[in-house]
């Protein structure tokens, strides 16, 4: 019989996939866990429960959550839901006003911020800006692309990008060049839905004023015409009712970027330099607008175009990286880079971490890492969740925390995955997060994390707060002290958690609104209760033995903690709230100070190695915990 030490430092591997219990060879085996539930892991290696979520509203239905970031001071939270957006600050409404997204396509909008102003795109839905004109007022409207006029020259162009979308073969024939115009085509090519719209002949533009039939409508000139010649030479806009809206966009190098369109899904627009509503091809000089397909063995319907180190580009098949210091007609290359491809039935916005794109890859089977590798001038796509598959379930939404270096990714099934992102230290570490609901949409604004969460019929709206214990809760105090607490409206007839004047009390019931307390108390924090977990990989017993089917005793475990008021461990004889000498009994009542240290827990019992885990914390008692590190003796058969 031999004793075994084995010291746990740190929970830097994450939550491990249970498909990777044998591998104890792993460095990931030895640095992760079993079940890391409702804790944030630190870079640093430790665990801490994660806050609660405080709550701020309760949202029109389900949606989309968006941050807008005027300056460090002024800071907005968007909620869109269905044909309507609602704007918050530091927690309260400020504005609101209608839109024409519908709650289904609310899923597929993009949207890049310049100053004040928020653009907004569809495929199916004119674009949009949403303007910030004060505080409390703001206003939406449609995008305009730049109308270049000159009345002595006769000109009314409107630089935005034009496509021909019918045959190559098909011809217009003008009947004047000036005035109002008949346009005769050789075959089918006009649609009542051009009306209001442009076209070019010849590069001269001309507007759609009524359509008499598929081949012949009626114009009015916006530049004289060089010719009433048949020609083929002549295109319409490219962005319309008829021919759908542009699909993403970003900003890149002082330019905007749009990628893809309904009908031209694999096409992108670079407007003109610093001049970002200007389309005009021109002549193709250093600062004139940029337009190109993107062709290739395979689709590629752009998803998202995004400003990194390059222009980068996410199709539904692939990968691109788009370059050109500084990026002209001229010196533009075009080079695919990955097959991963993108999500085509939702938008999940790509994310900067740290000089790296995190986006969703088609398959939603796992979070991709795109990096550039300065040794193969090249982007990588590392999957992040390789040992965390588990949790992975096709994401909806994702944002990052910078200040907790966190990505949190809003899951299909409800759940919202954490990674902790430490690229210097190699760390990346899964946990995951459950509520009595399901997790909707994520948005990080400024240095506040909120999130749409759907609780029953109802979507609320709420925020991490790490002063909180209880999701969907509120905090009040009162000058005196009393048992009846108002504001809980949102949670009516469900069972909240409760903490009174720090002391974790009995549960209480909502009713029209109110709880009523045992006791009076003067502050008081109530929502529903989680639960967090800690468990570790089953113990290898030494790098060349893995003790499986190896009959074990553990002696004792020591947990180091920090700042914890409570911790209920189970070592094979059922869970059980250990008692923290420094601390006292837990007394009925009484706010429990934090504990800072080690505790040694002894434990009894032979057990065979298997895949369940020495210990385990299982504690829905709304008080802090935080764990550092886990020192395991036990003895084991030779």
């Amino acid at each position: 019989m031999v004793h075994i030490n084995i010291d746990k430092s740190n929970f830097t591997g994450g939550e491990i996939s249970p498909r990777l219990l044998g591998r104890g060879d792993l460095r990931s085996y030895g640095n992760g866990a079993g079940k890391l539930r409702n804790v944030f892991i630190h870079p640093t290696g430790g665990v801490t429960r994660r806050p609660g979520l405080r709550y701020v509203d309760t949202a029109r239905g389900a949606g989309r959550l968006v941050a807008f970031e005027f300056n460090t001071e002024q800071v907005y939270l968007l909620v869109f839901t269905d044909e309507h957006v609602d704007v918050y600050k530091d927690g309260t409404q400020v504005d609101d006003f209608a839109t024409p997204w519908t709650a289904a396509q609310i899923a597929d909008i993009t949207w890049v911020q310049s100053a004040d102003t928020l653009f907004v795109v569809h495929p199916d839905v004119e674009p949009r800006k949403i303007t910030r004109t004060s505080h409390t007022s703001w206003s939406i409207a449609a995008w305009t692309f730049l109308d270049e006029q000159d009345t002595s020259a006769s000109l009314d162009r409107i630089q935005q990008p034009h496509h021909k979308f019918a045959d190559g073969d098909v011809t217009l024939t003008p009947s004047a060049t000036s005035g109002s115009i008949t346009l005769t085509a050789s075959a089918d090519a006009f649609d009542a839905a051009h009306v209001g719209g442009r076209m070019r002949i010849g590069n001269k533009e001309v507007a759609i004023t009524a359509v008499a039939s598929a081949t012949s409508a009626t114009a009015t000139v916006k530049e004289p015409l060089t010719s009433t010649s048949a020609t083929k030479d002549w295109e319409e806009q490219a962005f319309s009712s008829l021919r759908g809206w542009p699909s993403s966009i970003c900003f890149h190098q002082d330019r905007l970027v749009i990628g893809g369109s309904r009908d031209l899904p694999n096409r992108l627009w670079i407007s003109k330099s610093a001049d970002l509503f200007n389309f005009d091809l021109g002549e193709g000089l250093d600062d004139e607008a940029i337009e190109f397909a993107i062709l290739s063995d395979q689709v590629n319907a752009i998803r998202a175009v995004f400003s990194g180190r390059h222009l980068q580009v996410f199709t539904s098949g692939a990968e691109w990286m788009v370059t050109g210091e500084p990026l002209t007609p001229q010196n533009l290359q075009l080079k695919r880079q990955t097959r991963i491809g993108s999500p085509v039935d939702r938008s999940v916005p790509p994310r900067d971490v740290d000089g790296a794109t995190i986006f969703v890859p088609r398959d939603g089977s796992g979070i991709r890492e795109f990096l550039f590798a300065d040794v193969e001038q090249a982007y990588q796509a590392t999957d992040l969740a390789t040992t965390a598959q588990h949790l992975v379930n096709t994401p909806v939404d994702q944002d990052y925390d910078n200040a907790g270096r966190l990505l949190h990714v809003v899951m299909g099934d409800g759940t919202l995955g954490t990674l902790t992102v430490y690229r210097a230290e190699n760390v990346n570490a899964w946990s995951v997060q459950i509520t009595e609901g399901a997790f909707k949409s994520v948005t990080v604004a400024g240095a506040e994390t909120y999130l749409l969460v759907a609780r029953g019929d109802d979507y609320l709206i709420e925020r991490f707060d790490a002063a909180m214990s209880t999701d969907s809760g509120i905090a009040s105090t009162a000058e005196t002290a009393t048992d009846i607490w108002s504001g809980f409206d949102h949670l009516e007839g469900r069972t909240l958690s409760v903490l009174a004047d720090g002391a974790p009390r009995d549960n209480a019931v909502v009713s029209s609104g109110e709880i009523t307390l045992v006791y009076d108390a003067a502050a008081v924090e109530a929502g529903l209760a989680f639960e967090h977990i800690v468990e570790p990989m089953p113990p290898i017993l030494s790098g060349s033995n893995s003790g499986l089917g190896t009959k074990v005793r553990p002696i004792s475990v020591t947990f180091r903690m920090q700042d914890t008021s409570a911790l209920t461990l189970d070592v094979g004889r059922g869970y059980t709230e250990v008692p923290f000498q420094s601390l006292g009994p837990a007394l009925l009542d009484q706010a429990r100070p934090t504990f800072t240290g080690d505790r040694t827990v002894r434990a009894l019992g032979w057990r065979t190695v298997g895949p369940e885990p020495l210990w385990s914390i299982r504690q829905d008692v709304p008080l802090p915990f935080t764990l550092l590190s886990v020192a395991t003796k036990i003895s084991a058969n030779s």
